[in-house]
């Protein structure tokens, strides 16, 4: 059965954010990379434990999406009993460790 995958204001917040840096609107490349990642994203909803925890927090997981230098987690937490992913935080991978307030 599949989960369902919901997307926090403040993950939608580092999307929209994301999309103006890429400048995707104008490139068509940049507009492939972005779908790539937002299917990355909508593919938790089929084994969302298979990517690895967070080494912040044991309840949190990360999809590592891109190739380096340019490689995203997405930050994200699942409910087995809900069936449920959320995901709360979208970055660039060489920024500092979470803190709780970046999960706001």
């Amino acid at each position: 059965m599949a989960y369902l995958v919901r997307i926090a204001s403040r993950a939608e917040r580092d999307l929209a954010s994301l999309y103006e840096q890429i400048n995707a609107a104008d490139s068509a490349t940049a507009q492939r990379w972005y779908a790539g990642l937002k299917g990355a994203i909508l593919s938790l909803a089929v084994r969302p434990n298979r990517c690895r925890v967070t080494p912040e927090n044991k309840k949190l997981r990360q999809l590592l999406y891109g190739r380096k230098p340019h490689v995203y987690r997405v930050v994200y937490h699942v409910n087995g009993r809900r069936k449920q992913v959320d995901v709360l935080h979208i970055r660039h991978g060489a920024r500092r460790k979470l803190r709780p307030s970046d999960l706001e």
